[in-house]
């Protein structure tokens, strides 16, 4: 069995600042915005990056599980890890013997979702899904939250990938142990690395005065001088190759 990342969600006061930060900062189009996630009281986009998607929720009501948990981090930052894998059911097999609750989930002909709750898993949001259908298991292949053609909406002139995030925990090593449980992957050597099919998780400690989360990403850059400047025009912080973008630390890579 492999487990891919392909989705890293952020959640934001405000959408349209942020989207637009995002734009101007990686180069990065929107391929979707999802009208099911009004039901949550959310709006959102979703960009390509590479073969992975970046999406952005905000709130558009009040008393919202997003609204919740941008009071309980204190603002923008990172919501939820999203994994993409091949067999569902021995995924949720595992998850239902470990006994971690499920906050939500559904299957239709196209998808089959698990959104694990965090209090079960430590540190984040964690997400298992399985795409159905023609290629669906294909890098490139199609991901139901991302819209029919997201590929069309890709463009690599400034990034091509997101391939860590970093979630931050009280306890890291215990996190780190909990999700290598949950995913049926081992750790590296360190105990604090979680190594997926396409990217890692990196757990750490708490150490920016925010609570558990995911604190940031790496990003794989085609033009990590075009992203920097960027990122000064918009004076966001940037502290060497970081860059601090919807209370997120985006690390540069390439």
């Amino acid at each position: 069995m492999w487990l891919r990342l392909r989705q890293i969600a952020l959640v934001a006061e405000k959408l349209a600042p942020i989207e637009a930060a995002l734009i101007d900062v990686l180069g990065v189009k929107v391929a979707f915005r999802d009208p099911g996630v009004g039901h949550f009281g959310l709006e959102n986009a979703l960009f390509p990056i590479g073969n992975i998607l970046l999406e952005v929720v905000a709130p558009t009501r009040e008393n919202t599980a997003g609204g919740r948990y941008l009071e309980r981090r204190g603002g923008d930052g990172g919501y939820m890890v999203i994994t993409q894998c091949d067999d569902h059911l021995p995924r949720r097999k595992r998850v239902a013997d470990l006994g971690i609750r499920i906050v939500n989930q559904f299957e239709n002909k196209h998808f089959r979702n698990m959104q694990l709750h965090p209090k079960d898993t430590g540190g984040s949001f964690f997400e298992i899904d399985e795409a159905l259908g023609e290629n669906a298991h294909a890098h490139d292949g199609p991901w139901e939250p991302s819209g029919p053609d997201w590929q069309k909406y890709r463009d690599t002139s400034r990034v091509s990938g997101i391939i860590a995030a970093e979630v931050q925990a009280d306890d890291p090593r215990q996190v780190a142990g909990r999700w290598s449980e949950i995913s049926e992957s081992p750790l590296a050597a360190d105990g604090l690395t979680l190594p997926l099919d396409n990217a890692t998780v990196r757990f750490v400690p708490c150490t920016d005065g925010r609570p558990e989360g995911l604190g940031g990403i790496d990003i794989r850059c085609t033009d990590k001088a075009a992203v920097l400047a960027a990122a000064r025009r918009q004076n966001l912080p940037v502290n060497g190759d970081t860059v601090m973008l919807c209370g997120m630390r985006m690390k540069m890579i390439g």
